[in-house]
């Protein structure tokens, strides 16, 4: 392969990643809007927005999205008195957790990018244990470009086999 078959596998790998990835953060900005207006939280549909973009922040843009529906139930807590509602924000967060790593990523990974759910799951483990934060943040992109050059392996040799 040239260089510029490189360049070409890859960008198209990796721009795939990103299309799962929107899709991921679509579904999980949908889960945190239809949550927080069921629990009523002010400004549920900002917050929401703000899951949107934070979730293409592994590990700590999902925290950083708590902050805010957090802020707007202590404030309503303190004038209202209600804070149990403290309490259903962090089990809303905790419910879109496990249902983004164990069940979206996973699925829209495979569905877009090709990546067979198993890695999914356990490449992000793996790199985290060996490269820390880094190994986190790259495991997805990762994952789509060794996907996208099996896969151009696997149909250049089935090509040479006829």
């Amino acid at each position: 392969m040239r260089a510029s078959d490189h360049v070409r596998l890859t960008t198209h790998a990796l721009k795939l990643w990103f299309i799962a990835q929107t899709k991921d953060s679509l579904a999980v900005a949908l889960l945190w809007l239809v949550g927080l207006e069921i629990l009523r939280v002010p400004g549920a549909p900002l917050w929401a927005a703000v899951a949107f973009f934070l979730q293409y922040i592994p590990n700590f843009g999902p925290v950083l999205t708590l902050v805010g529906p957090m802020v707007a139930e202590g404030i309503e807590g303190v004038l209202g008195g209600d804070w149990m509602k403290l309490l259903y924000v962090l089990i809303l967060y905790a419910v879109i957790a496990v249902i983004d790593g164990l069940v979206l990523q996973p699925y829209i990974m495979k569905r877009t990018v090709l990546v067979p759910i198993w890695a999914s799951i356990l490449a992000p483990i793996v790199l985290g244990f060996f490269l820390g934060f880094w190994g986190v943040l790259l495991a997805a992109p990762l994952l789509a470009v060794v996907y996208a050059y099996r896969r151009h392996r696997l149909v250049q040799v089935g090509a040479a086999q006829r």
